[in-house]
């Protein structure tokens, strides 16, 4: 949700969301965005990129998440306890939360999720035979003989080797997504592109290069504060147009919902250097800013043994602080980025960071 990486060394901090103004199929409420690095795998133990991140969220849960101010609340698990010496960590978990229906399961009816899902399900992360991207979030930090146990049905435990602070946001990653142990044995590899999930939505279809479809989950668990069922919407569509060019001027033709990026041919045509909409577009799109997560930097090989640095003026300090200083960083990010970002003036701690660090 951002503006195209430059390859200088900026901290950038803020998204861009355009969103078109009552687009609405007729009789469905269908949210449409693309993709244009187009979608790997379904698989949430696959899930190192946003591509996947994205799509996944949409059809898995996990046992906590992260709500609109960074701060950690239940999902699967409805609350969890601490041991006091902060090595194990229960998980008690919802009763009202049901796999969708898929062949995979007992007369093709989804069951009720259990803790042993969630023993599974992150056992399966750390296997090799897995070879999941993702198996790092656990290596050297959960206990090395028994890390993950299902107590009962609805009680799950897992100890860590040491005190980790950050191990509930580990656990709101899409790598940790609830998968049922039946659908591994029935897809096997073809999993990634037979999701059974207990997400808000479902899988449909997935032409790879055309196009993703989801269907609301009927009997989603979740429900917003008005007590009303989510989702609110039908269904999801993803595009997979490769041209930001082409994805922009679908969305200009109201066939789009979302962009999270903009080709840079259309970047002045739209915004103004201070970020802001033109006129031309204020009653066309509607732009959201806020806090990203997201550092972009320009990096210099300063390795002395590699022949590329060997007689390279690079491989001096002062050659190299010299060029540091050399950038006018505020210049940068109002010239070549509409001022959608941060400079990165004093260390690489994005200031959205900052209060998710403890005080010591």
């Amino acid at each position: 949700m951002k503006l195209k990486h430059y390859p200088f060394l900026i901290i950038s901090l803020s998204i861009i969301t355009f969103s078109c103004k009552n687009h609405q199929h007729p009789d469905k409420k269908i949210f449409r965005y693309n993709e244009s690095s187009g979608l790997a795998s379904l698989d949430p133990a696959f899930a190192k990129n946003k591509q996947v991140m994205w799509a996944t969220h949409q059809l898995y849960n996990t046992l906590v998440e992260i709500d609109s101010n960074l701060q950690m609340k239940p999902s699967l698990a409805k609350r969890w306890d601490i041991s006091p010496d902060n090595l194990s960590f229960t998980f008690h978990l919802r009763h009202d939360v049901f796999f969708i229906n898929d062949a995979c399961f007992n007369k093709g009816k989804g069951r009720q999720l259990t803790a042993y899902d969630v023993e599974y399900s992150f056992n399966r992360i750390i296997e090799k035979t897995t070879a999941s991207p993702g198996a790092w979030i656990f290596n050297n930090r959960v206990d090395s003989v028994q890390p993950f146990t299902a107590i009962n049905d609805s009680t799950f435990l897992l100890k860590l080797q040491r005190p980790f602070q950050s191990i509930l946001g580990i656990l709101s990653m899409q790598y940790c997504s609830i998968i049922p142990k039946e659908a591994i044995v029935k897809y096997k590899t073809e999993f990634r592109r037979h999701p059974v999930g207990t997400g808000p939505f479902q899988f449909v279809a997935w032409e790879e290069g055309q196009a993703l479809i989801l269907k609301k989950n009927e009997h989603y668990f979740e429900k917003d504060a008005a007590g009303n069922s989510l989702p609110y919407l039908d269904g999801i569509k993803v595009s997979f147009y490769d041209s930001k060019a082409t994805e922009f001027l679908e969305f200009q033709q109201n066939r789009l919902d979302f962009i999270d990026d903009i080709d840079p041919s259309f970047k002045d045509e739209v915004l103004t250097k201070t970020g802001n909409l033109k006129k031309d577009w204020l009653d066309k799109i509607d732009l959201h800013k806020h806090p990203y997560l997201n550092i972009e930097y320009l990096g210099i090989l300063v390795d002395t043994e590699n022949i590329l640095v060997t007689h390279s003026p690079l491989r001096l300090q002062k050659i190299r602080q010299a060029i540091n200083y050399g950038f006018n960083r505020r210049k940068m990010m109002l010239y070549l980025r509409n001022s959608i970002g941060t400079a990165a003036e004093s260390d690489l701690c994005p200031p959205a960071y900052l209060h998710l660090i403890p005080l010591q």
